[in-house]
């Protein structure tokens, strides 16, 4: 009995593991043939790249095809390094970092180019004297170039200040990227050696035209008037005038977190007190300083500039200092200068007392542009130097570019680092 119960025993063990090892030897059949078995088609390569871009504004869609009604794939955030994969007119084809592909406007993406420059623009930028704070009436563009075409890299926000820098006008022309390739049409291509075409043989060339009609015998008599018979000179047919040019005024502004580019003017408010610029008489205020408080007041005397509608080409042609008067808790003028011809930078030297000091940069009557520094006291304004203006520095342009070909940067090694790697070649360290 007992025998029994052990030779069942076995027999269950040595069954259970023949099960075991029979869906061991299954499973490993299935797995070897499932991976022998061939795949359905080889994977798809990615599309290499051709170049590398950065998106410029705050934020931009990308679509899965071209127009404006595609469907969006992804929303790009600025500054964003995106892989180049096609362009198409102005139209560009690119993948995120995250595989993600999809089509977007050439203007609204930068090159490594583009990208240097802006840098090399904000440094220049840093140096400049601020000529007030502008505030925008909604959110703004801030462009790479004085263009509304231009690329836009940030944006100012509704109410954001910023500091105005320089003045420009400039024609209100499209600046676009060149293709970064012709355009290529599909269709046969011609044969080069072909002869060129000729007319079919065996054609008759057309008829010759018929002669022209004979004048008829009263000509002289139909062609009067003439200027003869005016009784004086003949009048010449005045040309038509041309058509003004539409042209923009244009801010270099620097932003909060020092990034500098090119606004509107007329998007840009200056922020001097509302009762200071109550008296701008209907003129454009391009430029306030202050020159120092009154008193233990919390009032400013204030320079301003201004400009009037069609002054195009000029920064200001008026200047202005008001004072604030405590006996009759008003601002009045103490000095003021029109119809000058003004440029950039106005300059402050803020005081209480004879230090305050203010200079303005102004053309003369024989042509040439003046630096002229006045002292302020009180309600008294002299000028105490003129001096000829030194040439101002140009201004770092963003170069406009269709090209989007990575370029290899060159990193400067230091002597530190230099020694530093001589140490660790020698001594493994």
């Amino acid at each position: 009995m007992r025998y029994g119960v052990r030779a069942g025993g076995r027999t269950g063990h040595r069954l259970t593991a023949l099960v075991v090892a029979s869906l061991l030897l299954i499973s490993c059949r299935t797995s070897s043939t499932s991976s022998k078995t061939p795949s359905k088609g080889p994977s798809k390569s990615p599309t290499p790249a051709i170049g590398i871009a950065f998106t410029g504004p705050t934020t931009v869609n990308l679509r899965e095809d071209l127009g404006p009604r595609a469907n969006v794939v992804s929303t790009l955030q600025h500054g964003e390094r995106l892989e180049v994969l096609e362009m198409r007119r102005r139209f560009v084809r690119v993948r995120t970092s995250k595989g993600l592909e999809g089509w977007t406007d050439v203007n609204y993406l930068l090159s490594q180019q583009q990208v240097g420059d802006l840098d090399k623009l904000a440094a220049f930028a840093a140096k400049l004297p601020s000529q007030g704070k502008g505030t925008t009436f909604d959110s703004l563009n801030v462009h790479t170039a004085p263009s509304r075409q231009a690329p836009s890299f940030t944006q100012i926000p509704e109410g954001g200040a910023s500091d105005v820098l320089l003045h420009r006008v400039s024609p209100r022309v499209a600046v676009m990227p060149a293709p970064a390739a012709p355009i290529r049409t599909k269709g046969k291509a011609a044969n080069k050696n072909a002869p060129p075409k000729s007319a079919k043989q065996g054609k008759e060339p057309p008829p010759p035209p018929p002669p022209a009609p004979s004048p008829p015998a009263n000509w002289v008599d139909l062609s009067r008037p003439r200027a003869a018979d005016l009784g004086g000179d003949a009048v010449a047919a005045a040309p038509e005038p041309r058509k003004p040019i539409p042209m923009d005024d244009w801010y270099l502004v620097r932003t909060r977190d020092g990034k500098a580019g090119w606004v509107l003017a007329r998007q840009i408010s200056m922020s001097i007190p509302d009762e200071v610029a109550q008296y701008a008489e209907g003129h454009v205020i391009t430029g306030y300083l202050s020159l120092g408080k009154v008193g233990s007041t919390d009032k400013d005397n204030w320079l301003w500039t201004t400009t009037s509608v069609g002054s195009q080409g000029l920064d200001f042609d008026s200047f202005r200092v008001f004072v604030w008067s405590i006996k009759r808790s008003r601002y009045e003028t103490a000095y003021i200068e029109r119809n000058v011809k003004g440029h950039y930078p106005i300059e402050a030297r803020p005081g209480s007392g004879e230090d305050a000091a203010f200079s303005v940069v102004v053309e003369d009557k024989d042509g040439q542009v003046y630096k002229k520094t006045y002292e302020f006291s009180g309600y008294r304004v002299k000028l105490v130097s003129k001096e000829p203006r030194p040439e101002p520095a140009a201004v770092p342009e963003v170069r406009t570019t269709g090209n989007f070909e990575e370029v290899q940067m060159v990193q400067k090694v230091s002597w530190s680092d230099k020694l530093r790697d001589v140490r660790k070649r020698w001594f493994g360290r």
